[in-house]
């Protein structure tokens, strides 16, 4: 029977359609086609967004400029990853040979935690694909209500250097942006991969507070210094790999916070908004809030869980060993002291502080933006 591994489905897809699942057939071919169609719809967007920059609906603009810098952000982690493939695949490899070589018992432990990160991921990947049907029936309600063949709309607004009044062309152009914007749910289910570093910090939290609670030998001395070694370069992977992409994530998801807190405060004052506009700019609001609180949750949890070895380790009866094996045990308690944490950019840890910090700043813009439109 194939091994139970914290990966969620939805997560393995999303990896495999961009090319960087370890084994994916034509990997490269999937890179260069996902990216390079990234792209050319990253440019059609920023065209309208210059085009309509300077006309009077302010609403519709800001709506453009939120799901472009979306995109944009989206692009980026798409790029990142492509180029840290290699980096990727060591981590997926890591976990997987985790699940192979637990016993029993560990296997208990890291299962109640996979079920809570694989719920977790899919929520977040649930979300992101509500966010999607909204813009998607939003954009087909305003066409069914328009006899107008010259005002078809689109899910993502875009300049387009070709016509779309005819349905053949309209419906392909739509199915192109709705199957896009479905490759961007999936994708941010891979950013919930650094939950798997929970699971293994985790596990060896418990092996080590269970064997050292026990009469400690050399062997699961030996043992348990190997898989702090592990889990410290581990969490180095993770943090090479995500320290860039939390960095523009931030940067990206306070300019798009900012503009969706303006949609919904305009269309609170003009008490004339359509419905299905004020709830697709909520969930699109929630969505990117919830994404920025995952990244600060899981940096936070894993900076209290590196802790907890070194306290696992002082409680144990390490005064009782010998000599030799006591001053391993303390190098441990030493090296446990100094916390492992997920950077932005190595300017800041990630921690729940930073996500408070975020709201308030998105809610400052929002302020200035509403006292001057």
């Amino acid at each position: 029977m194939e091994p139970m591994t914290t990966v969620s489905p939805s997560v393995e897809y999303g990896l495999r359609a961009i090319g960087v699942w370890p084994g994916t057939p034509c990997a490269i071919l999937f890179k260069v086609f996902s990216i390079s169609s990234m792209v050319v719809f990253q440019i059609f967007q920023y065209r309208y967004a210059i085009v309509n920059f300077g006309q009077e609906d302010l609403m519709l603009l800001m709506d453009a400029l939120s799901v472009t810098f979306a995109y944009t952000l989206l692009l980026i982690k798409m790029i990142i990853f492509a180029f840290n493939a290699r980096l990727l695949n060591e981590i997926i490899v890591r976990v997987v040979m985790d699940w192979e070589e637990c016993d029993i018992s560990d296997r208990n432990t890291m299962s109640k935690m996979a079920y809570i990160v694989r719920r977790f991921s899919n929520v977040i990947i649930f979300s992101h694909t509500l966010s999607v049907f909204l813009y998607a029936a939003g954009a087909l309600v305003k066409q069914s209500g328009s006899n107008q063949t010259e005002s078809r709309e689109l899910i993502v607004q875009m300049e387009l250097p070709f016509e779309v009044q005819s349905m053949p062309i309209y419906v392909a152009v739509l199915i192109t942006q709705f199957l896009h914007q479905s490759s961007a749910a999936a994708m941010v289910g891979v950013l919930h991969a650094c939950g798997q570093i929970d699971i293994v910090r985790q596990k060896l939290s418990e092996i080590t507070r269970k064997n050292i609670e026990r009469d400690v030998t050399e062997g699961i001395i030996k043992t348990s210094i190997v898989q702090h070694q592990r889990i410290i370069a581990f969490s180095k992977n993770i943090e090479t790999l995500y320290s860039n992409i939390t960095l523009i994530q931030f940067v990206s998801n306070t300019l798009v916070i900012c503009c969706l807190g303006f949609l919904i405060v305009i269309v609170i004052n003009r008490c004339t908004g359509r419905h299905d506009d004020v709830d697709k700019v909520r969930v699109f609001y929630f969505v990117m809030s919830l994404e920025a609180f995952v990244y600060c949750f899981v940096g936070e949890h894993l900076s209290t869980k590196s802790e907890m070895i070194g306290d696992a380790v002082y409680e144990s009866n390490w005064y009782e060993l010998n000599s030799n094996q006591n001053r391993d045990i303390l190098l441990m308690i030493v090296r446990s002291q100094k916390h492992l944490t997920l950077t932005i950019g190595k300017v800041a840890d990630l921690s729940l502080k930073q996500f408070a910090d975020i709201v308030k700043a998105s809610a400052s813009y929002v302020s200035v933006l509403h006292a001057m439109y």
